[in-house]
């Protein structure tokens, strides 16, 4: 039989049993749309927590106090100070600093409150997180000289105090000390462990001085001139501060930098083992059309016995029996896969309109989907495919 020919016989085979196909093939549909929809979500959590991570800023460089441990106790160590944020302006390299410090609290307005994180910074944190005023202006040398109780307020904090009325030039009481409102910040969105829109920025000096008491801060954030420049900024920072903080050599920083790449490393690979456990998951349902193809195709095998004595009698050779039954395998499957691609695409687009998630079908999942779907085939069809091909003809031509 030429190949052609064997091809169409496989064809004519499938559409005389439509029904047991298109059953045959929904195992397959179903495997191929759950793995499609669950690579679709995983890679929108990817990209939606890379997107996230890099809104707080670029080219960044975060330094924290380092830990100590005191039997089974870490505690952190006090070691950051504003002098250290002064000596940092002058590495190469460096297009902005920092400090950060921050707790969190009950602001009111007359009779309206909530609560809020208040972080004592410079004007400089506007620009090194990419952060935008939509009305009013930052603080001035003189607020911060003068430790002037001054605020800048997040967006969701001027709609919950405010409502409608413009919060510029008010009083917000912060732990009962009155602080006047100079500016609003442009709406952020929810960064989910961190949400920028409930903040209020107000001058470093005026937090240490009124609100905490205290010497040391909690972080010192950096702006690298250049991205390429980020491994070689981090180490003139680790040596600046070793020096500063007089740590012998071969002693422990008192101190941790983390680089913006580190974070979205870590961020990946915990979206990346998510993603493959979902995938892994509904893998398991193409493993069960695979076992219901072969099923089907040997029970075909059984019932289609004569036939196959019949065209090994009229010149048919056991390699064309074994091909044509593998190919209706591979039809099977693959007509499968490109539906269970569309029916992946449309649960993911599905999902991500009325659950709000995030969902982005990369190109690799639609290649592995295809892929699959052809494997699974030929894996779950030679056999039965096999089998029809090494029946004796005599004996087929006698069975019932």
């Amino acid at each position: 039989m030429l190949f052609r020919e064997t091809i169409s016989t496989a064809f004519r085979a499938l559409k005389s049993n439509r029904l047991r196909t298109a059953l045959t093939m929904l195992g397959v549909v179903i495997g191929v749309a759950a793995v499609v929809a669950m690579l679709a979500l995983g890679e929108g959590a990817r990209v939606n927590v890379e997107g996230r991570i890099r809104s707080l800023g670029s080219n960044l460089l975060t330094v924290r106090p380092g830990t100590q441990r005191r039997g089974p106790v870490h505690s952190r160590i006090d070691s950051l100070t504003l002098d250290d944020v002064e000596a940092l302006t002058s590495v190469p390299g460096i297009a902005a600093v920092a400090p950060e410090s921050m707790t969190s609290v009950q602001v009111k307005y007359l009779a309206a409150n909530m609560s809020c994180t208040i972080i004592g910074t410079t004007p400089a944190y506007l620009d090194i997180r990419a952060f935008e005023l939509s009305r009013g202006a930052t603080f001035s040398t003189r607020d911060l000289q003068g430790r002037k109780r001054v605020a800048i307020i997040g967006s969701s904090v001027a709609s919950t105090l405010f409502h409608q009325l413009s919060p510029l030039g008010e009083r917000i009481q912060i732990q009962g000390v009155s602080h006047r409102v100079i500016g609003v910040l442009k709406e952020k969105g929810d960064m989910g462990w961190f949400k920028p829109d409930e903040q209020i920025l107000v001058p470093i000096t005026t937090y240490q001085s009124v609100l905490s008491g205290a010497v040391y801060i909690n972080s010192i954030s950096i702006k690298v001139e250049l991205e390429d420049a980020m491994d070689t900024v981090q180490g003139d920072v680790e040596r600046l501060l070793r020096g500063r903080h007089r740590i012998a050599a071969g002693a422990e920083d008192d101190f941790n930098v983390q680089s913006q790449t580190e974070m979205l490393d870590t961020m990946n690979q915990v979206t990346n083992t998510f993603t493959a456990l979902l995938g892994g998951v509904a893998a398991v349902s193409l493993l069960v059309g695979g076992i219901g193809i072969m099923n089907i195709m040997l029970v075909s095998v059984r019932e289609r016995t004569r036939e196959i004595g019949i065209r090994m009698a009229v010149g048919a050779r056991r390699r064309d029996i074994l091909l044509q039954f593998l190919i209706e395998a591979v039809v099977v499957s693959l007509v499968g896969g490109v539906a269970g691609i569309f029916f992946g695409y449309l649960v993911a687009t599905l999902l991500s309109h009325f659950s709000g998630w995030d969902t982005v079908i990369p190109v690799y999942a639609i290649v592995l989907a295809v892929v699959t779907s052809v494997s699974i085939g030929v894996v779950f069809g030679v056999w039965p495919a096999r089998q029809a091909a090494t029946l004796d003809p005599v004996e087929a031509l006698r069975y019932e």
